[in-house]
């Protein structure tokens, strides 16, 4: 079994190599770990303290069983803080254990770099035990049964987030304009010393009672459409002081692993790019090439049935280095039409390096995809598109054509693979219900889930909730008000 010390030496070889071929990462700690160890702190995301709550248990109790039958093997663990801090299985070779520091390096380069990781909050650790602290305490005052079962609630409504908020700034205003609102009062011109005769003040009181009434009859919450959905509730929903508070912890978490989500595929990606570089050309002894090999290649192995992130991005980040260097992009090499020219294309350009590191710093999965997913690589990795066959009751291929795989791949990829739901309006027929829009882009919601999504917002909202989408072709509105489920038809118009 491998010791800290051997991994304190080990350490800043790998350090060093990874930092010559200019990776950039915050300090990092690493720390060994047995199996039962690394469960615990999958469970909770990778954090050694969470607030108190079922799932975290339950989650454990599947990651332990997993191992226990041989099922699933977890060989490192790292989080987005400064410093990182990883953590690895004490029962790895020491191969392994190189190979894994490696990748962490990578994993940290990634969360240091790229954009999308660039507002996460990097003392998450201690934010996470004050937000235990804080729910512990709560507990302590209301009690257990009733504070878990509010944490029920939050947890199924946490993706009801806007996953590009922190990058753009869709208002800038509680009710999303930074307008001035205030009555403008016509007045009419006059000289200054006639100014009191020709606009009494009796006129411009009258005035600014008018503007009021009107704008009082137009305004609307939200006044422009809300996806952040989590935020709307804590502001405007009928909540108590600590269900406002606990419900915000949910959402911050939220935003918090949202980055993780949306670049799933380029940072593993990155990862597998550089602990493949840097082993292969730095690490790697004649008498561990088996091993590594081994390990390496079940990382970038097909899967039956699912994408295999790994696997797809390095192979992207290799093809991207590749054509960069070679010169194969741009208006010439798009507009040649002679394959076996195109096939042997080379500019010697040598830019394919510089162009990998902006590619990491700038993206995340939907835009990588579709900006470097290209019809030349889907043909060589032979990539394909499957669905359900009803009539058969299996899953089958589809198709091959490459703009169906790369549409059902940016699909399953956009908003996280959520669907992009949004507040209208709070005061939905003067009733004070809720009324929300489903943004449909091919798929309908799943029934059930949307009869539960209703029924958790109606227990924090307290009023009717509904849902416009699209069902069967036909725009539909769910409803939950609170008794019962139900579904109209919407007239056409």
């Amino acid at each position: 079994m491998i010791s800290q010390q051997t991994i304190i030496e080990e350490q800043p070889k790998i350090e060093e190599h990874a930092r010559s071929f200019g990776l950039d990462f915050f300090p990092t700690v690493f720390e060994l770990v047995d199996y039962d160890t690394m469960n615990q702190l999958a469970a909770y995301g990778g954090f050694p303290v969470r607030y108190p709550h079922w799932r975290f248990g339950m989650e454990y109790d599947q990651l332990a069983k997993g191992y226990r039958y041989g099922l699933q093997k977890i060989y490192e663990m790292v989080i987005n803080t400064n410093p990182c801090y990883a953590y690895l299985m004490n029962v790895n070779s020491m191969v392994d254990q190189k190979l894994v520091m490696a990748h962490v390096f990578a994993h940290c380069d990634f969360f240091k770099n790229n954009y999308y990781f660039a507002q996460t909050n990097r003392k998450m650790i201690d934010e996470m035990a004050n937000h235990a602290t804080r729910v512990s305490r709560y507990i302590d005052k209301y009690g257990l049964e009733t504070v878990e079962s509010f944490i029920d609630t939050c947890l199924t409504l946490e993706n009801l987030i806007d996953y590009h908020a922190p990058y753009i700034k869709r208002s800038s205003g509680r009710n999303g304009s930074s307008e001035d609102t205030s009555p403008k009062i016509k007045r009419l011109r006059s000289k200054k010393y006639m100014d009191k005769f020709i606009n009494p003040p009796e006129f411009i009181d009258q005035q600014v009672k008018e503007l009021e009434k009107n704008q009082s009859a137009q305004f609307t919450v939200p006044d422009s459409p809300e996806r952040d959905i989590l935020l709307f509730l804590i502001e405007y929903a009928p909540l108590a002081d600590w269900q406002r508070d606990v419900l915000g912890i949910i959402r911050e978490e939220a935003y918090y692993f949202a980055p993780q989500g949306m670049t799933k595929i380029m940072n593993e990606g990155w990862a597998t790019y550089w602990h493949s570089t840097i082993m292969t050309q730095k690490v790697v002894g004649p008498d561990e090439v088996v091993d590594y090999a081994e390990h390496h290649s079940g990382t970038v192995a097909n899967h039956p049935g699912r994408l295999n992130p790994y696997r797809l991005g390095v192979l992207l980040f290799k093809d991207i280095e590749e054509r960069w260097n070679k010169g194969r992009f741009g208006k010439e090499y798009e507009e040649c039409d002679d394959i076996k020219e195109k096939r042997n294309w080379d500019k010697k350009l040598g830019l394919g390096r510089e162009k990998i590191f902006e590619v990491r710093k700038l993206y995340n999965d939907v835009n990588f995809l579709d900006t470097f997913l290209t019809e030349e690589f889907s043909r060589e990795h032979k990539l394909f598109s499957f669905a359900y066959n009803k009539e058969k009751e299996r899953y089958e291929i589809e198709s091959r054509d490459f703009q169906m795989v790369k549409q059902r791949l940016l699909h399953s990829l956009t908003n996280v693979g959520q669907p992009i739901i949004s507040v209208t309006n709070a005061n939905h027929e003067n009733r004070g219900e809720l009324y929300l829009v489903h943004q449909y882009e091919g798929v309908e919601l799943e029934r059930q889930y949307a009869a539960d999504t209703l029924h958790n917002l109606h227990s924090l909202w307290t009023r009717p909730v509904h849902v416009e989408t699209l069902m069967e072709g036909n725009p539909v509105i769910l409803t939950y008000d609170g008794e019962e489920f139900n579904q109209q038809i919407i007239p056409a118009a």
